[in-house]
């Protein structure tokens, strides 16, 4: 009988997938060209982000242990017009969201890391979210919302909501813009819509190692 994992404790395996897909974002990144999308928009915006990139900066002391394969973002980039809907299918964008530091975590039922990590994104939000502070995980399973719906029930996660982008867009902008390598992805993105940093690849996101990166994010 093969022994089960628990979920979302990634293996060592795990983190050493996702720190290999940090280091290869890290150099995918010189080569990335800021353009506008048709989904959404990752565009170099100095006058707004410039901060950001300082910001980003001072969080690399953070970007250690169970969340290493962060990079840190180098250049202004915002990242705004993303469209998705809610659990009640009402249509989003990160706007909705705007005056909070946001964890904005790609994933589907099919990807067996982003299967993992869901329970700490969930346990993530429920210590760290406040109106500072918001898990937006953002399901990209095609057709309706009855399989990712009834896997969250499953395992009991409950604080993340089900976010959800059937078209796939919202991936489909973040692998065109060199930020997406495959699932799953996670971006940090400030409250003015900057990114702060991207991942590649799994990660504990219940861990101390998470919560003091959000907290430095924050300020909290």
């Amino acid at each position: 009988m093969t022994e089960k994992r628990p979920l979302g404790l990634p293996s060592a395996k795990l983190v050493a997938i996702a720190a290999v897909a940090g280091i290869l974002a890290g150099a995918a990144a010189v080569y990335v060209k800021q353009t506008t999308s048709g989904n959404g928009e990752v565009a170099a915006e100095t006058a707004q982000c410039q901060g950001a990139v300082q910001k980003a900066e001072t969080l690399k002391p953070f970007t250690t242990g169970q969340v290493a394969a962060m990079v840190a973002a180098t250049s202004p980039r915002t990242i705004t017009g993303l469209s998705f809907k809610d659990a009640s299918d009402k249509d989003m964008t990160l706007a909705d969201f705007s005056g909070k530091t946001v964890l904005l975590n790609l994933w589907a039922t099919w990807c067996v890391p982003c299967r993992e990590e869901m329970p700490a994104l969930d346990a993530l939000q429920k210590a760290e979210g406040s109106d500072k502070f918001q898990v937006l995980a953002i399901n990209i399973d095609t057709g309706n919302a009855d399989k990712p719906k009834a896997f969250l029930e499953q395992i009991g996660v409950n604080a993340l909501g089900l976010y959800r982008d059937a078209s796939m867009g919202v991936f489909n902008v973040m692998k065109k813009e060199g930020l997406a390598f495959g699932l799953p992805v996670t971006l940090l993105i400030d409250e003015k819509g900057c990114l702060l940093g991207s991942m590649n690849g799994p990660a504990a996101w219940g861990s101390e190692d998470a919560a003091k990166l959000v907290r430095a994010a924050t300020g909290a």
